[in-house]
């Protein structure tokens, strides 16, 4: 085993038996995030943790308005929850707008019953898998536990699995894609976080691993020439179009409030469903292109069926083979006094 798929094991081991704060940390850190940039920190307290947003780690171009960012803490709540219910202590969620600190998450933990065991052991599986899929439908029954695992107060959820209503949603992904690719800036960004080999993703402990997307390990010299070379609009719409038309369905995830609150609630409520997509043998990816580009929302949004409101998360979901994990930070570096 390579020193990569040996960091990546070593943070997706399952709870001790006695687990301590910093192991329910671990396991929100497993969450997902917008670039793997991992926008967390966490803040020990007595059977208490607080969840903080690292503004260092803010992506401005993409999420000017720290959406994805309170989604992704959402998520990592959700997690640390999780793992908390899982282990007897199960955990209640509240959240707290400060002047200095922005908007934070304290997850207290208490004692009682056992639950959510089998979500806990996905959090060890769970990926964003971003290659196409087996193009199979779903069977009703699967549709329905995702449904119920994504039911959260605050927080709606529209899914589309007819292939016609898919071909419509794909004009829309790829005109935010197309201005997205326009966007020099945007592109700028994402190449920062790109990592080219699983030299520079251990060395940074963040970042998008290329061969997390299916795309072969280069040098750090030579990645970005072909990372400039090979992403261009029309490719990158093809491959759009290859992916949807493999999946299951779409996803939509709306809060009902405009606000960091709401947002973390999206996140809590995608995170259960991608980790109940995860126990089913379903994978899942984001499609974000068309929340993310300004000039192009309002439209999904009418054709969504919610007009006037902001549609938070596209996620795709299917059947496919697992892809390569991505890296984490470790612990020690997301813990604060």
């Amino acid at each position: 085993m390579n020193k990569y798929a040996e960091a990546v094991s070593a943070i997706r081991v399952g709870l001790p038996t006695e687990p301590e704060l910093r192991d329910f940390v671990r396991f929100a850190t497993l969450a997902p995030n917008s670039h793997n940039t991992q926008p967390w920190k966490f803040r020990l307290g007595a059977d208490e943790v607080e969840v903080l947003p690292d503004v260092s780690r803010r992506t401005p171009v993409v999420d000017p308005d720290d959406h994805h960012l309170y989604v992704s803490l959402g998520c990592a709540a959700e997690n640390l929850a999780i793992a908390g219910n899982a282990s007897g202590q199960p955990a209640d969620i509240g959240v707290t707008a400060d002047r200095n600190e922005g908007t934070s998450i304290q997850v207290k933990l208490g004692r009682g019953a056992s639950r959510d065991t089998e979500l806990c052991q996905a959090i060890l599986a769970r990926q964003s898998t971003k290659s196409p899929y087996d193009g199979q439908a779903l069977p009703t029954g699967e549709l329905r536990r995702l449904e119920q695992a994504a039911s959260m107060p605050g927080v709606d959820v529209v899914f589309i699995t007819e292939r016609p209503r898919l071909d419509e949603a794909l004009q829309f992904i790829q005109q935010g894609n197309g201005a997205q690719m326009d966007d020099a800036d945007f592109v700028r960004e994402l190449k920062d976080w790109i990592r080219y080999n699983p030299a520079a993703a251990l060395k940074s402990c963040d970042g998008l691993l290329s061969t997390c997307s299916g795309h072969p390990s280069a040098t750090n010299w030579l990645g970005p020439i072909i990372f400039s070379l090979a992403f261009k609009r029309d490719a990158e719409n093809r491959k759009l179009a290859k992916q949807l038309h493999s999946s299951a369905g779409l996803a939509v995830f709306v809060s009902e409030t405009e606000n960091p609150e709401g947002w973390i609630q999206v996140g809590r409520s995608f995170e259960r469903f991608a980790l109940q997509a995860t126990v089913l043998g379903i994978r899942h990816a984001h499609v974000n292109m068309p929340i993310e580009v300004p000039a192009v929302r309002p439209a999904f949004a009418d054709w969504l069926g919610i007009p006037g409101r902001r549609p938070d998360l596209v996620i795709r979901f299917g059947k496919a083979a697992p892809m390569p994990m991505s890296i984490r930070r470790p612990v020690d570096s997301v813990i604060v006094v």
